[in-house]
Formats: C-alpha cells, sequence, structure tokens
C-alpha cells in the first residue's frame, strides 16, 4: 500500500529569532485520502512542556470518540463513560498498560501516559470497541481529520526526523527539513 504524506508549510512568523511556522498537509494512503494517521515530527531540544491539560477519549454509542488520539508524553486522557451502559477500558499490550475496571454511566477515569508508545484501548464488555492513543515525545504532531488533512502548529525552522503512524500498517520516519520556503514530504508505504 502507498502512502504520501505532503507537508506544505505556510504562515511564516517571526518569534524572537527563530522562524516557526503553520506545517500543513494532508497524507494519502493508495492513492485516497486517509484520516486518523498520527503524524509527528523529533524534537529531542524542545522544552519539557509543563503538565498539558487532560484530553478527553469519549464513550457513546458504544465507541471510542475520537478512534485516534495523539497526545504528547506526560499528558492524562480522561475516559468519561458518556454511554448507556457500562464499560471496562483497558490496553495490555505495548504503550501504557492499565485496566480502569468496570464503571457506569456518567464516570470517569483518568489514564496518565508517561512515556511514548502506542496503546490500542478496549472494553472488556465490548469487543467491538477499539480505539489507539499514541503518546509521542514532541510537541510537534497531529492527527489527520476526515479529508485528511492535518495541521501543526509553530515548527521552528530546522530539520527533524519525520514518523507516520497509522493501523495496520508499519511506522515510517525520514528527514525533513522545514525552512523559510515552502516544502513537501512525501511518504510511501511499501505494500
Amino acid at each position: 500500500m502507498v502512502l504520501a504524506v505532503v507537508l506544505a508549510t505556510l504562515c511564516a512568523t517571526q518569534a524572537g529569532a527563530a522562524v516557526e511556522k503553520q506545517v500543513r498537509g494532508f497524507v494519502l494512503a493508495g492513492g485516497r485520502r486517509a484520516a486518523n494517521v498520527v503524524v509527528w515530527l523529533d524534537a529531542p531540544n524542545a522544552a519539557r512542556a509543563r503538565a498539558a491539560e487532560p484530553v478527553v477519549l469519549d464513550q457513546r454509542n458504544l465507541r471510542f470518540s475520537p478512534q485516534v488520539l495523539a497526545v504528547r508524553v506526560g499528558t492524562s486522557v480522561v475516559f468519561p463513560n458518556n454511554d448507556r451502559v457500562f464499560h471496562n477500558v483497558f490496553s495490555f499490550h505495548h504503550g501504557k498498560v492499565f485496566d480502569l475496571g468496570l464503571y457506569p454511566v456518567g464516570d470517569s477515569k483518568v489514564v496518565h501516559f508517561d512515556k511514548p508508545g502506542l496503546s490500542r484501548i478496549f472494553c472488556n464488555i465490548h469487543p467491538n470497541m477499539a480505539a489507539y492513543v499514541v503518546a509521542v515525545d514532541s510537541p510537534y504532531f497531529a492527527v489527520t481529520d476526515a479529508k485528511g488533512e492535518f495541521l501543526v502548529e509553530s515548527v521552528p525552522a530546522g530539520r527533524y526526523r519525520y514518523h507516520a503512524w497509522r493501523a495496520g500498517s508499519s511506522d515510517l520516519s525520514g528527514e525533513w527539513s522545514v525552512d523559510a520556503m515552502d516544502g513537501v514530504l512525501s511518504i510511501e508505504w511499501p505494500k
């Protein structure tokens, strides 16, 4: 399967002596726009963020929403039960391992994602419920929307290692430069 990620840098702003960009792009899989793809840039020298605001992975109509969630390492994810039934949310493989136990409508549980990795999220009672949380050690990340588009804010000019993840495929990575000129990055998943 072929995947192309196209990044177009736009909207340069002056922030002190550093130029920051909005990185816009879209993802194609098999020639079609692909939703729910996580794209991020390594940033080993990025300042450690103070505790991020909690992010919500909702449970409603026997589904998780959103199905794919990207968070920065150190972020807490709230799992509210806004459904009509009990749920038992868990992740037992890779990433963050946890089991929130059985909890009723109106209750919420919280999980702190303290290391990078992919967590596959399920409900022990409803086997058709599934979601993914991708924790990245970078402030520069996004998930493609229903149109296969994404936006990463405030990326300083420089050379980065990029990564792309989508369910059912291997992670991909390569080198790319964010500079004063518009740029394009293409990524192809092997068949």
